[in-house]
């Protein structure tokens, strides 16, 4: 009986280890990702080491995007199309989002952290009718 009690206490301990903590449930959005991208004017030739987002539930991500934003011999302006970006799966919505960059002009480095206001968060998941030219159709984008 002894020996009984003795397993059913080892199990019962067993299974009460083996039950972790869950991963935090998918956030409830429109879509399944949203995207950062990053752009500098020409003339400034940038590396940006980490962009980093605590969203809305309060949960950080490091490194969620980085890289050069600026490269190029021109000086004047901005660029003429949009620079490419990364997109943020499994995250909810931005609360801030934390910026670290060095420029490659002077040897210095800057951070900056910068709160997204309840507006934006609004606008992301606003839809918007699209007019899509290549088949001639509306479509709801966010």
């Amino acid at each position: 009986m002894k020996r009984l009690l003795l397993i059913v206490g080892l199990l019962l301990g067993l299974n009460a280890c083996a039950s972790g903590p869950r991963p935090p449930a998918p956030p409830n959005l429109p879509y399944h990702a949203w995207n950062i991208g990053l752009v500098a004017p020409m003339h400034m030739e940038v590396w940006v080491e980490s962009v980093d987002v605590v969203d809305k539930r309060g949960f950080e991500y490091f490194h969620v995007y980085g890289g050069v934003a600026s490269y190029t011999g021109e000086v004047a302006g901005w660029h003429k199309r949009s620079v490419g970006g990364k997109p943020v799966n499994n995250v909810d919505l931005p609360d801030k989002i934390y910026l670290r960059w060095q420029s490659l002009v002077e040897p210095q480095a800057y951070r900056i952290g910068i709160q997204i206001p309840q507006w934006v968060r609004d606008e992301m998941v606003k839809p918007h009718r699209v007019f899509c030219r290549w088949d001639q159709k509306v479509l709801t984008r966010y």
